[in-house]
């Protein structure tokens, strides 16, 4: 058979004879034939492709994000390309230029940046580039890069999460609430440390800056944030809320470790739903880890069939009532 006909069959586009069809396949099953991609590329035929870049596979909530992208992707046909970042956005956006000479259908990005006006002006860049080429930018758990950039947006509600958690504690009689993993320029500590901040204001109680504690969102810093914060002195915090469930751990074992317990000596709340929660019985907000990966990519695909302005939905969160929180007035 000529060339030209072999590629036709394999791509698909060829309405062959059954028997000539059937002659390709087992000669591509017999010499275990794989398409060579870059070919593909230059010919203007590359393969369909979701590329999702994260801060890290580790962290439990990056690694349920990820997969309700790949859950989505698989049912829409589409093969994932993973990348991560640390959080560095000289890397994220080396990356996002990467996924877009692989020609993906879709770059879905996902977790914290801190985003100066430079990121911000190259990011939307790329935005426009991957349109060009009928591809979209996602942006996941982080705001729009501005009105004119061509991004589809899925975050969820962080402030309104952490509203919710705060006025849990505050109902619960707790005022002295410590705040532990503030980190200023990061969307999801700024969005949560603001949710913190309105319940107070609701309730009437000015917010303290002394008790909103800077860590990073792993399990050692919450361990690191609470044993530093125990050895200044005797705690002068009657409940703490923690920016997610990680730091959750930590804290709680940093206040075992000075002998006291939760809820019966300090009342906890946490964030995201995730690991350690159920071990902790902690009462935390529930995020749509899964659902925020598959709606990132099932509005891309959408979006890049109808075209028109690109999407911006927020996701909605809510408490999950465990047993860390213990009233105050008996």
């Amino acid at each position: 058979m000529s060339v030209a006909t072999v590629s036709r069959i394999l791509s698909g586009s060829y309405p062959a004879a059954p028997a000539t069809r059937a002659r390709v396949m087992r000669a591509v099953k017999e010499l275990d034939y794989v398409a060579n991609a870059h070919a593909r590329a230059l010919a203007g035929t590359p393969g369909k492709s979701i590329a999702v870049v994260l801060n890290s596979v580790i962290s439990p909530h990056y690694a349920h994000v990820a997969q309700g992208v790949e859950t989505q992707a698989a049912a829409e046909g589409r093969l994932c390309l993973i990348g991560t970042t640390g959080g560095d956005p000289e890397r994220e956006l080396a990356m996002v230029k990467f996924m877009r000479e692989q020609h993906a259908e879709a770059v879905i990005l996902v977790g914290n940046v801190v985003a100066d006006d430079r990121y911000r002006e190259r990011m939307s860049h790329y935005a426009h580039a991957l349109a060009a080429i009928g591809s979209r930018l996602v942006l996941c758990g982080r705001p729009p890069l501005g009105p004119d950039v061509p991004a589809v947006v899925v975050e969820y509600d962080n402030a309104g999460g952490a509203f919710a958690a705060t006025s849990h504690l505050l109902s619960a009689g707790h005022e002295r609430i410590l705040f532990v993993g503030s980190r200023p320029g990061y969307t999801t500590a700024d969005g949560r440390l603001a949710g913190y901040r309105a319940a107070l204001d609701a309730h009437r109680l000015p917010h303290d800056p002394a008790l909103e504690v800077e860590g990073t969102m792993e399990w050692h810093e919450g361990y690191r944030m609470m044993k530093e914060r125990l050895a200044a002195g005797p705690p002068d915090f009657t409940a703490v809320f923690c920016l997610n469930d990680l730091i959750a751990g930590g804290a709680h074992k940093a206040l075992a470790e000075r002998g006291l317990r939760v809820p019966d000596d300090v009342s906890m709340v946490g964030f995201d739903d995730l690991p350690p929660s159920l071990d902790l019985d902690l009462t935390t907000v529930h995020l749509p880890h899964e659902e925020v990966g598959r709606t990132a990519v099932r509005l891309a695909l959408e979006h890049e069939a109808r075209g028109g302005i690109p999407p911006h939905v927020t996701l909605g969160t809510h408490l999950v009532v465990r047993g860390s929180v213990r009233p105050r007035f008996r």
